[in-house]
């Protein structure tokens, strides 16, 4: 059997002592060249100390074959080596040995290959050494560029960072000039396609770009009036983009999914419930929340209800009535009696009359993420809503926020926010899809970037992305009547999470009651539920 298979493994276990005692047989090429020429079996086991071992078959000249057996010590082994190599050994001395008499040849055996042998196990030995190294080399090489990658992208983002700031204080302060180069700067740095904050920052530079174009030149008092528009960019893409929003992103989800759980508590036991759902679906096209509803109270435990209404409010109509005929048949299709009305209006503009109600009915309003867009300066606008709603007398509310702070009164903190808000955004993205998914650049561009854009280049009422933490809403709700009523769902929202199947990262906590969505410490989306 070769050396390098039974010892290899075992040749990194050599202490110092031991290799102390090996340097005694270092031979020069010419004497290990000899041994090699003198004896017919290289392969031969290296004996431990003191130890015995079988050798090979030993033919004589009659062809007898004898098996010879080693008996000798290290030590005897060491003093042969000493007496054969003090005059010097060469190839022709070796020729002669052969006719030698047994006992001459039995000497030789005893001694030769194990100078053969441990000669032959160094070589290997620095062989394998000599692997490692480049082995090793080449790792420590690659885990260098690995590091260096590393850096140069922390310290490319520092740099986005500081010409971010720079360049919305400059906005800020009405400097065009500073603030053009620095934009020009970020344009050739901030990619669409780069990495999870390089996207990010595309976004907040479309935004500064905006706001510099509106704002009046130094020395000047005001702001001139936005002209963007949330329709500025085509329809159909922000559909597409939400639709893909829903399907891949947990948040939406997470408040359908809290907002059903505490409508399906509100509505146990009872036979006719009404829901009145503020902002119908989101602009979603098929009515998702509602047909999971639907479904579940069809396997509820006892009967279904018998009557089962839902009221839509929203600007368009047309469309809510389509939503409502496809939910009106499937409703049908699992037994339940749905009726499905329309209030086309805005929630600024409704009022409780708009509402058409029935005594003994159960009344639940269902909000996600729609109040922000009536939170104003004035806070007047979503006062009069909260007062609908209360004289409503639902027997619940549920409220699904984006938690965040960018309704400040300071344009630089709002930017600081929301820099951070959807910096986590589009790292969870960034871990969800892979780089060049278009799907991934469809959401940034055409849903999350128009956010941004809305919160950065916007004043007035034009400014609809008005987010604000769960805190400040829990004072609104407090000072509107309203009395807050805590999850009990964590264990299972939880579950829901881990069956949606998203990737790591994204956590689920209670906090004063209300349930948050986050994407590694850093909250995303709250729920809370409220009673008159």
């Amino acid at each position: 059997m070769a050396p390098s298979r039974n010892f290899l493994p075992e040749g990194y276990m050599i202490n110092h002592e031991r290799t102390n005692k090996m340097s005694v047989l270092d031979l020069s090429t010419h004497s290990a060249a000899s041994a090699m020429t003198c004896y017919p079996y290289p392969h031969t086991p290296l004996l431990e100390e003191g130890g015995t071992a079988s050798t090979p078959p030993y033919s004589d000249e009659s062809g007898n074959h004898k098996r010879l057996k080693w008996t000798t010590s290290i030590s005897d082994s060491m003093s042969s080596h000493n007496s054969l190599y003090s005059g010097g050994g060469s190839g022709d001395s070796c020729i002669t040995d052969i006719s030698l008499s047994r006992r001459s040849s039995t000497n030789s055996l005893n001694t030769l290959p194990r100078l053969h042998f441990r000669d032959h196990i160094w070589t290997y030995t620095q062989r394998y050494l000599a692997a490692e190294a480049v082995e090793e080399a080449a790792t420590v090489m690659s885990n260098a560029k690995e590091n260096r990658a590393e850096e140069d992208g922390t310290a490319d983002g520092m740099r986005l960072v500081q010409l971010l700031i720079a360049c919305a204080e400059a906005v800020a302060c009405r400097d065009k000039s500073h603030a053009s180069a620095l934009l020009s700067e970020l344009r050739a740095n901030a990619l669409v396609f780069g990495s999870s904050f390089q996207r990010v920052a595309s976004c907040f530079v479309q935004g500064l770009a905006n706001r510099l174009a509106l704002v009046q030149p130094l020395g000047a008092v005001g702001f001139i009036g936005s002209a963007m528009s949330m329709k500025d960019f085509a329809l159909d893409k922000k559909e597409e983009a939400l639709r893909l929003v829903y399907e891949i992103c947990p948040h939406i989800q997470f408040g359908h999914f809290v907002a059903n759980s505490s409508i399906l508590e509100a509505f146990e036991g009872e036979s006719f419930v009404h829901v009145v759902d503020l902002g119908m679906t989101l602009g979603l096209p098929h009515g998702d929340q509602w047909r999971g509803l639907i479904q579940s109270l069809a396997k509820r435990t006892g009967q279904p209800p018998t009557r089962l209404r839902i009221t839509g409010v929203g600007l368009c109509g047309d469309r809510l009535q389509i939503i409502g005929g496809e939910l009106k048949a499937y409703a049908e299709s699992l037994g339940i009696n749905l009726e499905f009305s329309v209030v086309e209006s805005n929630l600024e503009n409704l009022r409780p009359e708009d509402i058409k109600m029935y005594d003994g009915e159960v009344l639940v309003v269902n909000s996600i993420l729609q109040l922000h867009c009536v939170v104003k300066e004035s806070r007047g606008a979503l006062n009069s809503v909260l007062q609908m709603i209360h004289e409503l007398s639902p027997k619940i509310l549920v409220l699904v926020e984006q938690d965040s702070s960018h309704n400040g009164p300071f344009f630089l903190g709002r930017f600081m926010e929301a820099l951070h808000y959807y910096s986590a955004i589009f790292d969870s993205l960034d871990a969800m899809l892979p780089k060049y998914d278009t799907r991934r650049a469809k959401m940034e561009q055409f849903y999350f970037a128009e956010e941004i854009k809305n919160i950065i280049s916007c004043e007035g009422p034009a400014r609809v992305e008005r987010h604000e933490r769960v805190d400040q809403w829990r004072r609104r709700m407090s000072r509107a009547g309203f009395q807050a009523t805590p999850f009990k769902m964590l264990a299972q929202a939880k579950q829901w999470l881990g069956k949606i199947k998203v990737c790591e990262g994204y956590t689920i906590l209670e906090e004063k009651g209300c349930l948050v969505l986050g994407w590694k410490s850093k909250p995303i989306v709250a729920a809370s539920c409220w009673k008159c």
